[in-house]
């Protein structure tokens, strides 16, 4: 059963009203970035390839907006998330990220994650995304598990 957006900003607990969904939570938008060397995903390990943090414009009323052409950026999130034991995180595009001719692909977060995390923003005609904007909601669902999380983006970028 998925949880109410309520019981999402209680578990999360430092969000804004405007983000409280009737069904979860929506994060912001924190950096972005594009990747400019090769990673690899093999059997024993990962690397993550290095990337380049965008500069974002600034508009006359001083908002630092990211003007992106197309292609695949990572999008780093402004709030930190902790799932909950006895559940699963699911995180989805906004609709108007998706009317904008943008998606965002993500992966599921598993019970005890906690973290800034990031997700792939594929842009198929350019769009601009001002820092803070709202471009995701997070569900939580009940889960049994064995047990929590603790791979190597446990507690990232919260330290």
């Amino acid at each position: 059963m998925f949880r109410s957006g309520r019981f999402v900003a209680d578990v999360l607990g430092d969000v804004d009203g405007d983000q409280v969904q009737p069904n979860g939570v929506d994060l912001r938008l924190g950096s972005v970035f594009e990747q400019v060397e090769p990673g690899r995903v093999g059997r024993e390990g990962k690397t993550v390839g290095d990337r380049r943090e965008l500069d974002p414009g600034e508009t006359d009323d001083g908002k630092d907006v990211y003007r992106l052409d197309a292609g695949g950026y990572v999008v780093q999130y402004a709030d930190t998330v902790a799932i909950p034991e006895g559940h699963i995180g699911f995180l989805y595009p906004r609709s108007s990220l998706l009317r904008n001719s943008c998606m965002l692909d993500t992966a599921v977060w598993d019970a005890g994650y906690e973290g800034r995390g990031e997700g792939l923003l594929e842009v198929y005609h350019p769009v601009e995304l001002e820092r803070g904007a709202r471009i995701a909601q997070l569900v939580l669902a009940e889960a049994n598990h064995a047990d929590t999380y603790d791979g190597s983006y446990q507690r990232e970028r919260i330290d």
